[in-house]
């Protein structure tokens, strides 16, 4: 299969509404779209993420008048959500379609729900013509691709075109938040926060693991995020005990490096943090990186998020 790369989202849809398989762009990470309804089409999205089967997948609509065509019912929760966040980083799982299949949800009776921002993909989503699945487009586990060359990296001959966008500005998946019963449970943190949520509906509740529970969210049981090296996290004060003694060694963080890792970034920012961090993951996998250390950052924000995606990767 050759990989086509364009950057026409009219292009790139006509592969959507033909069946096909398209890596897009959007604010958080880029996805690997086919169309919900499609059954074939979403299995070759499994084939080439090398995705389990029983980690589900988010629609992605270009429109808030096709949640319709995805849900069962649309909660007073969810409704205020989308009122206030929806084109965004957030995604809102709520009762499944019985139109939708098996396939795209994990054999769950819910689906999440996403409306991305920017206007090269919120064209894409609308000249497909109907909701796209999509979950990140990277091979299953390896760092999410937050630009068009990570796609091709990774995915190039296994799908069947790639949308070019500008890089992600978000860098981390976005926000799910469960909305099938009466208070709303994060699972799965992003840049829209608990803090900004409370703000809507007062009773949001974090994520309590238990053992046993169908997973409704992307990210919450398979390990993911995680680079070739390995990953350790380290307080902003013992970065040089850290590293000592160690060779083919990089940082990432806000303070200052050690002088004996060969690849660096200093972050002016916890935003930045998150925004940088796959695509340093993915540097470090090419230069042949034994060992990350990885600053810890405070959780509040974005910083719940980012220390979520530190905390996988490093496992």
């Amino acid at each position: 299969m050759k990989t086509i790369v364009t950057d026409s989202a009219e292009e790139a849809a006509r592969f959507i509404r033909e069946g096909g398989t398209v890596a897009f762009p959007t604010e958080t990470v880029y996805g690997l779209g086919a169309d919900v309804f499609d059954e074939f089409a979403i299995s070759k999205i499994f084939a080439a993420k090398q995705r389990p089967a029983d980690n589900p997948l988010i629609a992605h609509v270009g429109d808030v008048s096709q949640i319709s065509q995805l849900a069962d019912s649309i909660p007073e929760r969810a409704k205020a959500f989308i009122d206030r966040f929806f084109p965004g980083p957030l995604t809102l799982v709520v009762p499944k379609s019985v139109d939708v299949p098996p396939i795209a949800t994990a054999g769950l009776d819910t689906i999440g729900v996403r409306m991305p921002a920017g206007e090269i993909t919120r064209a894409f989503l609308k000249a497909s013509g109907t909701p796209v699945v999509a979950p990140s487009a990277n091979v299953s586990g390896r760092p999410s691709p937050t630009d068009w060359e990570s796609v091709l990296e990774d995915l190039e001959g296994k799908i069947d075109c790639i949308l070019k966008g500008e890089p992600s500005r978000v860098g981390l998946e976005s926000t799910v938040v469960d909305c099938t019963d009466e208070i709303p449970v994060v699972l799965r943190p992003g840049a829209v926060s608990i803090e900004q949520l409370r703000e809507i509906v007062p009773e949001t509740l974090p994520f309590a693991e238990s053992d046993g529970t169908p997973a409704r969210s992307p990210g919450m049981r398979h390990k993911h995020y995680s680079p070739k090296a390995r990953v350790i996290l380290i307080d902003p004060a013992d970065v040089r005990s850290a590293s000592a003694g160690r060779n083919d060694l990089a940082f990432i963080g806000l303070g200052q490096p050690p002088e004996n890792a060969s690849v660096t970034m200093i972050v002016d920012s916890t935003e930045e943090y998150a925004r940088e961090l796959f695509g340093f993951f993915r540097l470090c996998d090419r230069k042949g990186i034994g060992t990350i250390l990885c600053e810890t950052v405070p959780e509040e924000g974005i910083g719940t998020a980012l220390m979520d995606r530190l905390r996988r990767a490093a496992e």
